[in-house]
This record gives structure tokens, C-alpha cells and sequence, in this order.
């Protein structure tokens, strides 16, 4: 028996490895946003102390080459001088999570924006975690009701699906964030304003998301101004905050503002390192950490509830094109376009429903609703193919059935994907809307 038990701690001894041993370094160089330091001893991803005339700045370990390690600082790096020793922490940053959150503005490290006082919760939790197995996750199944009749009737969406909001500067992205955050039947709402200007983050909180929008809703801030790895890491906040009540059995609905954003957070890092730039200045790991934080969204498993996401993509020109962009369509379910056309001519919100597409929307909806926002499809397409000849009298009535139709319609399809900024249309409200719209066109088969 004792040999036995022996024996069996013997093979727990080289089963369970030694934590790794932490050494202090001092610095030998800054080359740009990055510190170059020997001698110390610490694994990728650990945060360590950097010594300066203001107190300790707090860097993170993002990769190593021999004996030099690459750090990344989280604040400014003024008074840091050469040879500034740096301890490695023994700490791991932990992230408040909980109830507690609601109607909070935190930063990308969990500390309170708002002056509303500490975050007092006794749970706590890493930044990272691990992705669900794929096959314990539920179907789409179920729509999601996002409070824009556009979007409900045409573009559908459905608990746990990741959709992808591509447009231009000044198109109105944020004001259609808003505007869902307002209308959907999601029971919390997790917004992550990750790179924009400081100004847009108290405007998005105070004029477009508003009290009624805040009160079931996080919102993680990390501005432009801030470091590249405090950009990255206010995603992975956003995403941990999501899946925390996403665990809790709750609906999420998680907005990111902007997926552009995080992947040139993640090329600023690569590139000091060292990392070769592959596609149009994009290195390689950047497509590799997109999907990596994409798939922690979606439905859970058993007990748990979902994650429907939506992430914008900042297109640079209106290109769709851009490499982040045509990354983006592939891994997400979906993408919503805003054409800078419509808002220019006053169509808000400026979808674009010919070139935006919802990938589960067959699954989630009924035949008869997919025929009746199919149709509309037709006639908002012919309308604008021939829009040009229309315009200039070049098409004479009666040359095509369908353009004709097309035309006859267009004032109706035209208030029929228009909506105030303030104004909320339920999914049930969408569908009344859809039939009477298509009523005579189907009432004729």
C-alpha cells in the first residue's frame, strides 16, 4: 500500500510542472511604443513593473528573442530612464465581474470611468478564457429583435449570430448602435468603444445610448490616445464582460466599436517587435487574433445563453476590399452595409440591403417572411440598377414589367427602411409592416 502511494505522488510530481521562476531584468533600449529588456525572466503575456522618475510604469511581456525581452507599456512613457530595473509582477490582473456592472463606463482594465464609485463585487476573473467546443454550442435558432425595422424585416438576426457593420467615416455607424441598444429584446448590452476619439465616447454614452439605453448596458472605453495593448485588451474586456453574463444564462447582445480598430492595435504591436508585414502592411498575426476573438462570441452550451455580436469595420475609401474588411466577411455570419449614397441623400439609417446579407436569416424566419423581404430585396435592386435611366428619362414605362413595378414601389420601400434615431419598431411591429407593404404583390399569386 505505501509503495502504492508512493508511487502515485511520484507521477503527480511530473505531471504538475514548477510555476516558472520570475527574475528581474533592467532596460536597455526603447525603440518607438516598445522596451527592449535583459535579464528578465517571464513568460508572454505577464506584467511587469518598469522603474521612472514618475513611479512604476506597467508593461506587458509581448515576446523575447534570446535574452531580451520585448515589453509593451500600458501608460505614458515619459520619465523612464536607461538601466530602469524591471520587476516582473506576481500578480495577475483580475477583472471585476458581476451585476454590479450595469449602467457602468470601465476602461479596458475594469476600473470605473464614470463617478459612480468603486465596482464592488466579490467575483473576479481573468481577461482570457477559453473558447467553447463547437459542438456544444446551440443552433441559431431563435431571432434577435434589434428595434430597426431594416435590419428586422430584411437583414434578420438571430441569438447568436455574428454580424459584421461595414462603412466609411460619417456614415452613421454609431447612431445605428445606438439605436439598437435602445430596441432590442437582448436582456444586457455590452459596448465596446475601442480607438475612437474621446469626444465620440462621452457623446455615444450621453446623447445616443442615453439613461434609458445605459441601464442595462457596460460600456468599456479605451480611446485612440491610449497604448496599443490597452486597445487590444479593452476587446478582450468587452468579451469577458459578454461571456460573463452570457454563463449567467442571459441573452447578450455585444457591440464592438471597431474591429478595425483592435486588428491596427494588434499591427502596432507586431511591427515593433518585429514582425514582417504580409497584406498591405498587416502582419500575419493580426489575421490570426481576429477570428480568435470573433468565435468567443455565439450561444453557449446547456444552461448557458448567447452572445449576438456585432463588430464594425471601418472601410477605408468605402473599399470593401480592405484587407480587414474582406477578413471580417469571411469568419463573421453576416454583414450589414451603410452606403455613404443614402446618407448623403438623406436615408438614415443608410443600409445598403442589396449588398448586406444575414447568413442564418433562412434558419431563423419563416418561408413566407424570406419571400416577402426577398421581394422588397427586387424592387429596392431594379430601382437603383436603373436609377440612371430613370433619372434622366432614358427608360420609357412600360419596357420592363419588373422596373416598372420597381418604380411604382419605390416611395413605399423608401419610407419602409427609414427610421428616426429615436424611434424603436419591434420585431412584431417589422413583420405587420413587411406584409402590408408586400400585400397586393402577393395577394396576386
Amino acid at each position: 500500500m505505501t509503495d502504492s502511494l508512493t508511487d502515485y505522488f511520484a507521477s503527480l510530481k511530473k505531471r504538475v510542472k514548477p510555476a516558472p521562476v520570475l527574475v528581474s531584468g533592467y532596460l536597455t533600449r526603447v525603440v518607438g511604443l516598445m522596451f527592449e529588456a535583459v535579464g528578465v525572466r517571464a513568460p508572454i503575456g505577464a506584467t511587469c513593473a518598469v522603474e521612472s522618475a514618475h513611479g512604476d510604469i506597467e508593461a506587458e511581456v509581448v515576446g523575447f528573442e534570446g535574452q531580451t525581452s520585448y515589453l509593451m507599456p500600458m501608460d505614458d512613457a515619459h520619465g523612464v530612464v536607461p538601466g530602469a530595473k524591471v520587476k516582473p509582477l506576481t500578480r495577475t490582473e483580475q477583472l471585476p465581474l458581476g451585476l454590479e456592472l450595469l449602467g457602468r463606463v470601465i476602461d479596458a482594465r475594469g476600473h470605473p470611468l464614470d463617478a459612480k464609485g468603486p465596482i464592488l463585487t466579490d467575483n473576479q476573473n481573468a481577461y482570457r478564457s477559453l473558447p467553447i467546443n463547437p459542438l456544444n454550442r446551440r443552433p441559431v435558432k431563435v431571432p434577435l429583435d434589434v428595434g430597426v425595422n431594416a435590419i428586422n424585416a430584411c437583414i434578420t438576426v438571430g441569438q447568436g449570430q455574428r454580424m459584421g457593420l461595414f462603412a466609411g467615416s460619417g456614415v452613421g455607424k454609431s447612431v445605428l448602435l445606438g439605436m439598437m441598444t435602445k430596441g432590442t429584446n437582448a436582456d444586457v448590452i455590452v459596448v465596446g468603444l475601442i480607438g475612437e476619439r474621446g469626444r465620440e465616447v462621452k457623446e455615444f454614452i450621453d446623447e445616443i445610448l442615453g439613461e434609458e439605453g445605459l441601464e442595462k448596458a457596460v460600456v468599456v472605453a479605451a480611446p485612440a490616445d491610449q497604448s496599443p495593448l490597452l486597445r487590444l485588451r479593452g476587446c478582450e474586456t468587452a468579451s469577458k464582460v459578454a461571456e460573463y453574463f452570457r454563463d449567467q444564462g442571459m441573452n447578450v447582445l455585444l457591440l464592438m466599436d471597431s474591429l478595425t480598430r483592435y486588428a491596427m492595435a494588434q499591427r502596432e504591436i507586431a511591427l515593433a517587435v518585429g514582425e514582417p508585414p504580409a497584406t498591405k502592411g498587416y502582419p500575419p498575426s493580426v489575421f490570426a487574433r481576429l477570428p480568435a476573438l470573433v468565435e468567443r462570441a455565439g450561444n453557449g452550451g446547456g444552461a448557458q445563453g448567447s452572445i449576438t455580436a456585432f463588430y464594425t469595420v471601418l472601410t477605408e475609401g468605402d473599399d470593401l476590399q480592405d484587407p480587414i474588411a474582406d477578413s471580417a466577411r469571411a469568419i463573421l455570419d453576416g454583414h450589414i452595409v451603410l452606403n455613404r449614397e443614402l446618407a448623403d441623400s438623406g436615408h438614415y439609417p443608410a443600409i445598403d440591403i442589396e449588398a448586406s446579407i444575414s447568413r442564418v436569416m433562412p434558419q431563423v424566419v419563416s418561408d413566407e417572411h424570406l419571400q416577402r423581404a426577398t421581394k422588397v430585396r427586387q424592387w429596392y435592386s431594379s430601382f437603383r440598377r436603373n436609377r440612371d435611366l430613370i433619372s434622366i428619362g432614358a427608360y420609357s414605362k412600360g419596357s420592363d414589367a419588373k422596373i416598372d413595378e420597381a418604380i411604382a414601389m419605390q416611395p413605399q420601400v423608401e419610407g419602409f427602411l427609414t427610421q428616426r434615431m429615436n424611434e424603436v419598431i419591434s420585431y412584431d411591429e417589422s413583420l405587420m409592416k413587411l406584409q402590408q407593404l408586400t400585400q397586393r404583390a402577393f395577394a396576386s399569386r
